[in-house]
């Protein structure tokens, strides 16, 4: 191995390793092995034309030189995205630690304690500063959380009206969102000064901002009151740091909250990511989009945490669920929380208050000098009025290192925040030409809009203040999950490798951190240099002509590809197709992506093989063929299959007027040896946390681009400060989505180049077919391709059994835990089977030491046939074993401790211990607890 490649190092088994793998599978070459399992329709024998492969010295060398292109000024724009002090000990232990970002969203409750307790955390610090009763786990943004806001409204508004009200005030690229996603809908967005207009007389729902763009606080109490007899819901879009010192949206009858969290400790990332907040009254908690942490109990009846409710709800739901949302923003999440925890409520009234008193000071100064403003009542923002100046203004301020809103001709937006210091605000008043103010200054807060009541009182938020307190904490929480910093996560469809630090590193340099995303252009030449690079990339590899990176999660790609192809179909005068294809083995969010833009979900069957039945789809292309607007088809197969018809069903669909649409969340299998838009397929979404190495971080950041072929390149997303939703569609609130990640999936493409993903590609196919040789004796693989080959990933079919032997998938995917490792994806997409996708990033040892457990579980699983073990009393139905079970002072089951602590082959040095034994779900269900429990729910 040279040690200056890379990909030598990206990549797990060595070359022993790889020829070792390839005579258990029956192979030559990895090239042999492609060339059997693709299809020769589809397979692509060129070269991808992306440069050379840079060491790891050289990407960070070349990452310095574009970030240093970057401008970062003193930003004063607000407009939802402040400065903010990460605490050093949270950026250090959780967004730069491997054992929070590399993570996997906690469908495995008992082995995610620890970032679960810090997303209930997060959930009761939303409550206790909104006033709502329950919150959710994190949104994408605050565009996206306040557009699922106007559906929840829909969906539970008495109010028969198509008509949204949306408060003229609100944030602009919010707006763009709300639009957006409301067209496709039916519903009417109506944009309403509250200040002159009266409200219409019927509406489903009202938007309002708390405080507003412009700066300004009003009292909104008669406001709900007005929407509440016409039968509609509120939502208020409210700033969690005002909520300190303002009064709750909860506290005035609103049915919704909604915003942004990222002034808690999350760098602006020139947009994200950042995580989003929902929150909503009693009585809709069982109507809330997105991920829910709740409090249930595991089998000693020891409280213990887990996803409640709508846990994949899409997948279970398809073209009836309520939201595509899959994902959250977790790592954001928990430095949100993780913020709360470290400054407790009287640390973040401090912050609050001296960023408002730095915003009266300016305001002060302001109008001594001459200049007025607009609104005496303000939090951290002032909109001064200075006619035919404003843009003048804006320069003068910029020349001094200051970014201020250009609001239009006559008025400029300043906004303050905990970074904000009196050098700042002496260049802001020296840009409007006022001299330095040197008077007292008052609150400028309505006394009646003055936040009595207490927040965050759970001790948690009283315990950690000091960086000692708060690291041990940090590390007690990490130490209780399993992450890829422990071992294999071999999760089928959600694709878990190595993320490397170097990728990592450049996250939180300030040149990409600490970048506003309507930073002027001048300032965000690196920025736009690395995001126009990467999209080319992208483009290459998968064959397409034009990439967008705006969607912030693979579901938000989905969405931007279904509403690119109904653009289209507009604009030919073909508005009347909206009927999509969808097969009944599909990701349950293509087809709730496809009725969130305004589409039809028609399913077409799969054969006994997975496949999609292309009789079926003929049957179905001919019942719609005048209304047919496109498939989704997923590329391998969601079986983990290259299907041979993929060529012919993309030549029927086109044949009938439609588009062809393949989500790319299994492009891992396919880079550098087949493309998407080169075999048929007019657009696909990309899902940088599964190929391209974003991490997980528990459930979230993501990166969800859309590429396409060049005649739907004029419907891609726009500009969130544009407006327009006629072309080009508002997917996120920022232009480029969660931009301060994507140096990670730059750096990644960077160091591989096309020789290294083509190696990534086949040694993931390699891998999964070594895995489902060694299995293939002990559990069926339920669907293969040419030559009894899988993909990137293989199904494991437990139901002969489990009814042959009353072992259920749960019971193997718990006693994993014991073995030491996190479970494969389970009953996905068939029930009762297990996914595994090992991925190219582990060795053959690891791979070795997983194919061992599942051949030892199969063992145990055969003495529970025999009798041997009684099928209520084992060691898979009581799986997983906690420490203190196997150590306790009586043990009555029928097999011995040691069979139960350390099965054969874990290293004793090594075990992981799960905190808490397997969790009831329907418990927890029953009794929904959405907030942090008193302490005492803990004692023994």
């Amino acid at each position: 191995m040279t040690t200056d490649q890379f990909a030598d190092r990206h990549i797990g088994p060595d070359a022993d390793g790889e020829r070792r793998m390839l005579e258990t599978v029956g192979y030559d070459s990895i090239e042999e092995l492609m060339d059997a399992a693709i299809p020769e329709v589809i397979r692509w024998h060129g070269t991808l034309d992306l440069p050379a492969p840079a060491t790891e010295a050289e990407v960070i060398a070349e990452l310095r030189a574009i970030a240093a292109r970057n401008t970062v000024a003193v930003s004063m724009i607000g407009l939802g995205y402040y400065g903010t002090h990460t605490p050093a000990v949270i950026r250090r232990n959780v967004l730069e630690s491997p054992a929070w970002y590399t993570a996997y969203t906690p469908y495995q409750p008992e082995i995610s304690q620890g970032r679960l307790e810090a997303l209930l955390n997060f959930q009761t610090m939303v409550t206790d500063l909104t006033g709502m009763a329950t919150a959710n786990a994190s949104m994408l943004d605050e565009g996206t959380a306040a557009a699922e806001a106007m559906t929840l409204a829909r969906r539970t508004s008495k109010s028969k009206s198509p008509v949204y009200v949306v408060d003229a005030d609100t944030l602009p690229q919010t707006i763009s969102v709300i639009a957006t996603r409301a067209e496709p809908l039916g519903i009417e967005v109506r944009i309403v000064d509250l200040d002159a207009e009266e409200l219409p007389a019927e509406f489903f729902g009202l938007h309002l901002q708390y405080p507003g763009a412009s700066g300004v606080v009003r009292d909104q109490a008669a406001l709900v009151e007005t929407a509440h007899a016409a039968g509609a819901l509120v939502t208020v879009a409210a700033d969690l740091l005002g909520l300190t010192l303002l009064r709750p949206p909860g506290e005035i009858g609103a049915d919704i909250a909604a915003g942004t969290t990222q002034r808690f400790g999350v760098p602006m990332g020139f947009g994200g990511p950042h995580a989003g907040y929902l929150a909503v009254r009693a009585g809709l908690e069982r109507m809330l989009p997105g991920r829910l942490v709740g409090v249930s109990r595991d089998a000693d009846g020891n409280p213990a945490y887990r996803l409640a409710l709508q846990t994949r709800e899409q997948h279970i739901r398809r073209e009836k669920a309520t939201s595509n949302i899959c994902t959250a923003q977790v790592l954001l999440a928990v430095m949100a929380s993780m913020y709360a925890v470290y400054h407790g409520p009287d640390g973040l009234r401090r912050i609050a208050s001296g960023t408002h008193r730095a915003a009266a000071r300016l305001a002060a100064g302001l109008v001594a000098g001459g200049v007025s403003t607009a609104g005496t009542a303000f939090f951290d923002t002032v909109t001064a009025v200075v006619p035919g100046r404003a843009a003048q203004v804006v320069a003068d301020a910029a020349a001094r290192g200051v970014n201020l809103r250009l609001v239009d001709a006559d008025r400029v937006g300043v906004s303050c925040d905990e970074t904000t210091t009196d050098a700042h605000l002496s260049a802001v008043w020296s840009a409007f030409g006022v001299p330095e103010f040197t008077g007292e200054v008052t609150e400028t807060l309505p006394v009646a809009l003055r936040r009595d009541s207490d927040f965050l009182t759970h001790p948690v938020f009283h315990r950690h203040h000091s960086e000692t307190a708060m690291l041990r904490y940090l590390r007690r929480l990490s130490d209780s999950d399993y992450a890829l910093d422990r071992g294999m996560i071999p999760l089928g469809s959600c694709t878990m490798k190595l993320n490397a630090t170097t990728e990592m590193e450049s996250v939180t340099w300030p040149e990409f951190a600490n970048m506003h995303p309507f930073a002027p252009g001048e300032q965000t030449a690196g920025y736009r240099e690395l995001v126009t690079s990467l999209e080319g990339w992208l483009a290459e590899v998968t064959g397409y002509d034009a990439v967008s990176v705006q969607p912030n999660a693979g579901s938000q790609g989905e969405l931007a590809g279904l509403l690119a192809i109904r653009g289209y179909h507009r604009e030919r005068g073909e508005g009347h197709r909206n009927v999509c294809l969808i097969p009944s083995s599909a990701h349950g969010t293509n087809a709730a992506s496809a009725v969130m833009a305004g589409m039809r979900v028609v399913v077409v069957a799969c054969d006994d093989n997975g496949d999609v039945d292309l009789v079926d789809l003929d049957r179905k292309i001919e019942a719609h063929r005048d209304t047919l607007a496109a498939i989704m088809v997923t590329y391998p197969s969601t079986h983990g299959v290259y299907e041979t018809g993929i060529a012919s069903l993309c030549a029927k669909v086109h044949d009938a007027g439609g588009q062809v649409y393949v989500d790319g969340a299994n492009l891992n299998a396919l880079v550098g040896f087949a493309r998407p838009g080169k075999f048929g397929a007019d657009v696909s979404h990309l899902n940088l946390h599964k190929t391209f190495c974003i991490p997980h971080g528990g459930g979230g950041p993501g990166v969800g681009p859309v590429a396409v072929r060049s005649h739907l390149a004029p419907f891609l997303p726009g500009d969130p400060l544009g407006g327009s939703v006629d072309g080009q569609p508002v997917i996120s609130a920022a232009q480029h989505g969660s931009a301060g990640i994507l140096p990670i999936p730059w750096a990644y493409l960077r160091m591989m180049g096309a020789e290294g993903l083509t190696r990534a590609t086949g040694t993931a196919v390699l891998a999964a077919n070594y895995v489902a040789s060694r299995l293939r004796a002990h559990y069926p693989v339920l669907y293969t391709g040419n030559k009894g080959l899988v993909a990137h990933e293989c199904i494991l079919d437990l139901r002969p059994l489990t009814k042959a032997t009353g072992v259920s998938v749960d019971d193997v995917a718990k006693r994993l835990i014991d073995y030491g490792f996190h479970a494969p994806t389970m009953s996905f997409p068939v029930a009762g089977t297990l996914m595994v996708e090992p991925t190219e990033s582990e060795d053959l040892a690891e791979l070795d030491r997983f194919c061992a457990a599942m051949i030892a579980i199969r063992e145990e699983i055969d003495l529970v046939g025999a009798g041997q073990w009684p099928a209520q009393d084992n060691p898979l139905s009581n799986a997983p074993h906690t420490a203190a079970m196997v150590t306790g002072d009586e043990w009555s089951h029928p097999y011995p401790r040691s069979v139960a602590a350390y099965p054969g082959g874990v290293d004793r040095a090594a075990k992981y211990w799960p905190p808490v034994r397997r969790i009831d779900g329907a418990y927890g269900d029953r009794n929904l607890v959405c907030a942090c429990p008193p302490p005492d729910a803990f004692e023994d």
